[in-house]
């Protein structure tokens, strides 16, 4: 798996995206915890449920029905909010913050894949080139693992993030 500090960037990437009348901390905020949230399937190693379980790690909770329903719950809340963005809007936003997820852990070199459709298929995928070093879970984080796996979220992952920030500032500036 990636790290949630990856998720997060990408999640506020997909927000920063938006028109600024649609933008909003709280549209932010909700995107970062959508993109953090499938990880929250770590618990249950804790409940005794295998990895390559339907319920394991990267199974039903990183599927693009997960998000979708995920999505829609973060737009119901968002609207609830009184947020800036159009219902569809958020729904669509927050949807993609969630799914983006599968993707950047299927770009990972390590654990038992992706299972993208469940509930239809419990296979789990990969893609065909996984650049990313996958994540230590827990404590192992904290070791030299942990840190080539910065260093790899950081190029593959960070620096696209960034640049696009830059390209959307520089391009914002431009239209004032």
């Amino acid at each position: 798996m990636t790290t949630v500090f990856t998720h997060a960037l990408v999640g506020a990437t997909l927000i920063r995206c938006l028109p600024a009348r649609w933008r909003s901390p709280r549209l932010y905020d909700l995107a970062i915890v959508g993109a953090m949230a499938p990880d929250l399937d770590v618990l249950s190693f804790r409940l005794g449920i295998a990895y390559a379980d339907d319920f394991g790690h990267r199974g039903a909770m990183h599927s693009l029905l997960a998000a979708l329903l995920l999505g829609l719950l973060l737009a119901l809340l968002h609207a609830g909010l009184r947020g800036r963005a159009p219902f569809r809007v958020a729904w669509a936003a927050l949807f993609a913050a969630v799914a983006s997820h599968g993707p950047l852990d299927a770009l990972t070199n390590g654990g038992e894949g992706v299972a993208f459709f469940w509930p239809f298929s419990s296979e789990r995928f990969f893609f065909p080139v996984t650049p990313i070093a996958v994540s230590p879970i827990g404590a192992h984080f904290f070791s030299s693992r942990g840190a080539h796996t910065l260093m790899s979220e950081a190029l593959w992952v960070a620096l696209p993030c960034l640049l696009l920030w830059l390209g959307l500032h520089l391009r914002d500036k431009t239209k004032e």
